[in-house]
């Protein structure tokens, strides 16, 4: 007991009550919260719409460029089926501004493996994000075997041996004689 006749208490049990707003002030943080809500699902649909818009206008360009007239089909690539890796230019006329083919970037370090042959070691439909630990789903996308990343220029050396995503588009189906 203090002078006062009160027990000592932690402020932990006060936090509540101390991030509470009082009087005028909930309401205005109800409205408030209201507002930021309604603004971020409007944000949203405008996001969406305009990435859409931006999508289509790239994706013209890029069969204009690549002088494809109808979209392309799938290879059907398999596990161990051999395949050759494309040259630099016509994987860089896939890529955009940010050497990215629909959300799966093309890094630096996997150019090296340009007009390589290669064995597909398995094709990806879902993966961990390790940034906000969901599983993602993605087509076209595939794993060749043995051709892992061991860093990057950045950020040095990493032991951690993860392997580079290939999509469809940068990768050639050979037939049982290694040819196109």
């Amino acid at each position: 007991m203090t002078e006062q006749g009160h027990l000592r208490r932690c402020q932990i049990f006060f936090i509540p009550e101390m991030a509470r707003p009082l009087g005028r002030l909930k309401v205005l943080w109800q409205f408030r919260n209201r507002v930021k809500r309604f603004l971020k699902r409007r944000l949203n649909f405008l996001v969406k719409y305009v990435k859409s818009k931006w999508d289509e206008r790239t994706n013209t360009q890029r069969d204009i460029l690549n002088g494809a007239g109808e979209t392309k089909r799938s290879q059907g690539l398999h596990p161990g089926d051999i395949v050759r890796i494309k040259s630099r230019d016509q994987i860089k006329a896939t890529l955009d501004n940010w050497n990215r083919l629909k959300g799966c970037a093309f890094m630096e370090e996997m150019w090296a493996y340009c007009d390589t042959t290669q064995r597909v070691l398995k094709k990806v439909e879902q993966f961990l994000d390790e940034r906000d630990y969901h599983i993602k789903k993605c087509k076209s996308v595939f794993l060749l075997d043995g051709i892992i990343c061991n860093g990057t220029k950045d950020f040095g050396r990493c032991d951690r041996s993860c392997f580079f995503f290939w999509r469809e588009e940068w990768i050639e189906k050979l037939n049982k004689e290694g040819r196109l």
